[in-house]
């Protein structure tokens, strides 16, 4: 089993920055791809950002040159830092990783005001 606990989140304002960070325990030599992915009020979830076990990254669009996908194997933990925030940018963001089954965490808010 495989469990994702998400922190980092919370309230700023437009145009500051919030690192994520998602912590990973269990059987983790399971998981290939380590992504974030974001919900917002009344909107479908969506991927943001995913990163796999041999370090290639991949953005949606609207988090391309604002948002960075790392991974620390040594610590188990992926990490979204995510600068120039935008109000669009509200969500619940949760974690996700892809092996031999799919994992989320339970999600953490952002929040940015204008």
């Amino acid at each position: 089993q495989v469990q994702l606990v998400e922190s980092g989140g919370g309230l700023v304002q437009a145009g500051g920055s919030l690192r994520l960070s998602c912590a990973v325990s269990g059987i983790i030599f399971s998981i290939n791809t380590m992504g974030w992915y974001r919900q917002a009020p009344g909107k479908a979830r969506e991927l943001v950002a995913f990163i796999t076990s041999g370090g290639e990254t991949n953005y949606v669009d609207s988090a391309k040159g604002r948002f960075t996908i790392s991974r620390d194997n040594a610590k188990s933990t992926v990490y979204l830092q995510m600068n120039s925030l935008k109000p669009e940018d509200t969500a619940v963001y949760h974690c996700n990783g892809v092996g031999w089954n799919t994992y989320w965490g339970r999600g953490t808010q952002v929040t940015v005001s204008s």
